[in-house]
C-alpha cells in the first residue's frame, strides 16, 4: 500500500512538520514518488545527511545532471554537527528542476509530538502540500518526555508538564497552530493506537491518515 496517494500528494513541493517520523515519511514518499519523476528531498531546516540518495552540493548544473542519472537526490548546504541545512536555491528554483521536492521543515528531536517556536515551521512559500505528523506512541505519557518544546505544547493543550499527553491535547495543539493541511498519524500497529488516532480525528477538520510506516499500512480517517 502506497501513501503519497492518500495524502494527496502532487507535483511541486511538499512540507513534512510535526513530529518523530518526519525523516521515514520523507524517505517513503521519495521512494514512491520516484516512479512517476524525479525527487529532490532537502529541509528549510536542518536534517541528517541520508545515506541512501546522492548528496548534491552545487548549483543548477550539477543538480539537473544527478536528477537524471539517479532520479531522487538530496540538496542541501553543509551546517554544524554533520547535518544539512537549506539549499543554495529557492524553492521556486528547485520546483523547475525536480517534479517532486520533499522538504521536512522543522524538527523535534525525535519526539513523537511537538509544539512550534515563533520562527517555525519554515514552509516554503510555494507548498502546494503541508503534512502534520503525529506519533500516536507519544500519548499515554508525560508531556515533558514525549513532547518537543514540552511547555508550549502543555500551555496549548492547557495542561502541565507533568500531565499525560491524549489526543484531546494533541487536537487542541493542532487547532491553535493552525499548520498542515494534512495530519499523518503514525505507529498505529493496535486496537488502542487505532482507538486514540480516531478521537483525535473527530475534532479535526482536514483529512487526517493513520497506520505505520513501518509495516506499509494506512487508512485513510476522514
Amino acid at each position: 500500500m502506497q501513501i503519497a496517494p492518500l495524502l494527496n500528494i502532487g507535483r511541486g513541493v511538499t512540507a513534512l512538520i510535526g513530529g518523530g517520523g518526519k525523516t521515514t515519511l520523507l524517505y517513503t514518499l521519495a521512494d514512491e514518488m520516484r516512479a512517476k519523476g524525479t525527487v529532490m528531498l532537502c529541509t528549510s531546516t536542518h536534517i541528517r545527511i541520508p545515506k541512501q540518495y546522492p548528496l548534491v552540493i552545487g548549483g543548477a548544473d550539477a543538480l539537473r545532471a544527478a536528477l537524471a542519472s539517479h532520479g531522487a537526490v538530496c540538496a542541501g548546504t553543509p551546517a554544524e554537527s554533520g547535518k544539512l541545512t537549506a539549499p543554495s536555491m529557492s524553492f521556486e528554483e528547485l520546483a523547475a528542476l525536480a517534479d517532486y521536492v520533499l522538504v521536512e521543515a522543522d524538527g523535534s528531536r525525535g519526539l513523537p509530538l511537538k509544539a512550534h517556536a515563533p520562527h517555525e515551521p519554515v514552509i516554503p512559500p510555494n507548498a502546494q502540500r503541508v503534512v502534520l505528523v503525529v506519533g500516536v506512541d507519544g500519548f499515554g505519557k508525560p508531556v515533558r518526555e514525549v513532547c518537543h518544546r514540552s511547555d508550549s505544547w502543555a500551555a496549548r493543550a492547557g495542561v502541565s508538564e507533568d500531565a499525560f499527553a491524549t489526543p484531546e491535547g494533541e487536537a487542541k495543539v493542532i487547532l491553535a497552530e493552525g499548520f498542515g493541511d494534512r495530519v499523518f498519524i503514525n505507529k498505529v500497529e493496535s486496537a488502542e493506537g487505532y482507538a486514540a488516532t480516531e478521537t483525535l480525528s473527530k475534532q479535526l477538520s482536514c483529512p487526517v491518515i493513520a497506520g505505520s510506516l513501518h509495516k506499509g499500512v494506512y487508512t485513510c480517517l476522514r
